[in-house]
C-alpha cells in the first residue's frame, strides 16, 4: 500500500502543461503513442502466432521419426538406413526426446552439420519435469531449456506406452519477433518525434486568433478602470463564425463593445456630477457667507435681544460656518477630481507637522500628543497649503474621534526617496464595517469612536486621500482596538538645507 501511494505522489510530481497548446500537442502524441503502441502490439503477436503456427505445422510434418529412433536406448547410428534413425532429414537443432512415465530415458538434438546422428542432449532435472508436464495432445507446446534454450515441442504417444516428444528450436521465431520490435520502435519513435513537432506547429497555428484574444484581454485587464476616461485596445481579430475560436473572438469583441460603453457612459456621468458639485459648491459659498455675516451682525447688536434671539443666531453662525467648511471641502475635491495641477515647490515637511501638532494640542489639551521627527528635517515637492491640509484633517480626526486622555502620536521619516509620515492613537480603533471605506466620501465612524461628539460631514480622510494621490503618494489605515494608524507615504522626500534639528516632544 506505501509503495502504491508514493507511486502515486511521483506521478503527481511530474511535470504537467498548462498551456492549451501545450495540452493539446501532449495529448497528440499520447493518443498517436497508444495507437502506435496498439499497432506495434498487434503486429508483433500475429507475427509470433503465425510463425509458432508454421513451426507447429512443421512438427506435425515430421513427426515422431527422430525420437522413435532413441528407444530402447539404442543409438541413430545403429538404424542408419532406416527411416526411423536416419536424421539426414532432420533440420540442425531439432530435438528428439524419449519419455517412460516422468523420465527421460533419452534426448538428443541435431546440430549442424550432423549428417547421421544425434547428439546427446544434456538435461537438467528440472528440463525432465518440464518435459514431463507437456500433454500428449498433438499440439505444439513452448519449453525453455536450460541447456538448449526455447523450444516448440509436439508429444506424441509410443509403441510401448512411452511418449515421443519432437522439438524444434524457438529462436528463428524470437529473432524475427525481436527485429520486428526493434524496427516497430525505431519507426515509430521517429513518427512520434515527427508527429510532435508538426503538431505543434499546426496546433500553434491553429489556436493563434486565441492567442490573439488572450493577448487583448491581458492588456485589458491591466488598464486602470476605476475611474476616469478609459481607452480600451482595439479588437482581436475574429475568425471564422463557425469555429470556436472565431465564437470566442465574436464574443470577447462584443463584451469589449459592452464595456467600453458603460464605461463611455460613467464617465460621462462622473463629469456630469463633478461639474454639478464644482458648480454647487461655487455657487453656495455667496449665499453661505452672507447668512453667516448677518448673522454674526445680528450678534453684534447693541441693543437688547431676547434669550432665544441670541441662541438662534448662535446656532445659524455655527451651522453657516460649517456649512461653509463643507462647501469648501466639496469644491476642493471636484478640483481635484477634474485634474487641477498643484503647486510645486518645496515644502518643509518636518516644519509643517511641528505647526499642525502645536495647533492641534491647543485644540484638544485632553490628548496627549507625541512627535517622532527625524533628526534632519524633510522635505517634498508639492502644495503646502493642501499637505498642511492633509496634516491638520489626520490630527483632527484622531482629536474628534477619540476619547479625552487618548495619546496621539505624529511621526516623519524617509525611506528611500519617498517622506513616510505616520499619525497613530491608541484609541478604540475604526470599526470592522467601515475600514473599506473609511477613504470615501460622507463615511461617517463619529459615534462609533467617540458618541459624545456629533462629527462634520465625512470628506476629511476622502480629502486625504485625494490630495495625496495628487502628489503620486499613497495612503494607508492599519486599525484595531487600541491602534490605529494612518500612514501617508509621499514621492520626492529628502533632507532640508537648513539642517534644523528633529524634535520628539510631549
Amino acid at each position: 500500500m506505501r509503495v502504491r501511494t508514493a507511486a502515486v505522489r511521483r506521478v503527481r510530481r511530474l511535470p504537467r502543461p498548462r498551456t492549451l497548446r501545450a495540452r493539446l500537442t501532449a495529448g497528440l502524441v499520447v493518443l498517436l503513442a497508444l495507437s502506435c503502441a496498439a499497432v506495434g502490439v498487434a503486429a508483433v503477436v500475429e507475427l509470433n502466432g503465425f510463425l509458432t503456427g508454421r513451426l507447429d505445422q512443421q512438427l506435425r510434418d515430421v513427426g515422431p521419426r527422430f525420437p522413435a529412433s532413441l528407444e530402447h536406448g539404442v543409438k541413430p547410428s545403429d538404424h542408419d538406413g532406416d527411416e526411423h534413425g536416419d536424421t539426414r532429414k532432420q533440420s540442425a537443432g531439432t530435438f528428439g526426446a524419449r519419455l517412460l512415465g516422468v523420465t527421460v530415458t533419452n534426448a538428443a538434438v541435431v546440430r549442424p552439420g550432423d549428417q547421421s546422428t544425434g547428439l546427446r542432449a544434456p538435461l537438467s532435472a528440472r528440463d525432465e519435469h518440464t518435459l514431463a508436464a507437456v500433454p500428449t495432445d498433438r499440439r505444439g507446446h513452448s519449453v525453455r531449456l536450460s541447456s538448449l534454450g526455447g523450444y516448440r515441442v509436439l508429444a506424441t504417444p509410443g509403441r510401448d506406452g512411452d511418449v515421443l516428444l519432437t522439438g524444434m528450436p524457438l529462436e528463428p521465431v524470437e529473432t524475427a519477433v525481436h527485429r520486428l520490435e526493434r524496427v516497430a520502435a525505431v519507426v515509430f519513435g521517429v513518427a512520434l518525434a515527427v508527429a510532435g513537432v508538426a503538431g505543434a506547429v499546426w496546433v500553434r497555428w491553429s489556436l493563434r486568433p486565441l492567442s490573439r484574444v488572450a493577448d487583448t484581454a491581458v492588456r485589458v485587464s491591466e488598464l486602470p478602470l476605476a475611474s476616469g476616461e478609459v481607452a480600451l485596445p482595439p479588437r482581436a481579430p475574429e475568425g471564422h463564425p463557425r469555429s470556436e475560436v472565431g465564437r470566442v473572438a465574436t464574443a470577447f469583441n462584443r463584451m469589449l463593445g459592452h464595456v467600453e460603453d458603460a464605461l463611455t457612459k460613467r464617465h460621462a456621468s462622473e463629469e456630469r456630477l463633478r461639474s454639478f458639485a464644482a458648480d454647487a459648491s461655487h455657487e453656495l459659498r455667496t449665499p453661505v457667507a452672507s447668512v453667516r455675516g448677518h448673522a454674526e451682525l445680528a450678534l453684534l447688536h447693541p441693543g437688547p435681544v431676547p434669550p432665544e434671539v441670541q441662541r438662534a443666531l448662535e446656532r445659524i453662525a455655527a451651522e453657516s460656518a460649517r456649512m461653509g467648511e463643507m462647501v469648501d471641502d466639496l469644491l476642493l475635491l471636484a478640483r481635484l477630481d477634474a485634474g487641477r495641477p498643484l503647486e510645486r515647490r518645496p515644502v518643509d515637511l518636518t516644519r509643517l507637522v511641528l505647526d499642525a501638532v502645536t495647533d492641534a494640542r491647543a485644540a484638544g489639551p485632553g490628548h496627549r500628543w507625541t512627535m517622532e521627527l527625524s533628526e534632519e528635517p524633510v522635505t517634498v515637492t508639492g502644495d503646502t497649503h493642501r499637505l498642511q491640509q492633509v496634516l491638520a484633517n489626520l490630527l483632527a480626526n484622531a482629536r474628534l474621534h477619540t476619547p479625552a486622555g487618548t495619546g496621539v502620536r505624529v511621526s516623519l521619516e524617509t525611506e528611500g526617496r519617498a517622506a513616510v509620515l505616520a499619525v497613530h492613537d491608541d484609541g478604540p480603533g475604526v470599526p470592522e464595517e467601515l475600514r473599506s471605506g473609511v477613504f470615501e466620501r460622507f463615511t461617517r465612524a463619529d459615534h462609533r469612536r467617540r458618541p459624545d461628539h456629533r462629527g462634520g460631514a465625512g470628506l476629511g480622510l476622502s480629502i486625504v486621500a485625494a490630495v495625496t494621490e495628487a502628489h503620486g503618494g499613497t495612503v494607508e489605515l492599519d486599525t484595531r482596538p487600541g491602534a490605529t494608524t494612518f500612514t501617508v507615504r509621499l514621492p520626492g522626500g529628502g533632507v532640508a538645507e537648513d539642517g534644523r534639528a528633529g524634535v520628539s516632544s510631549g
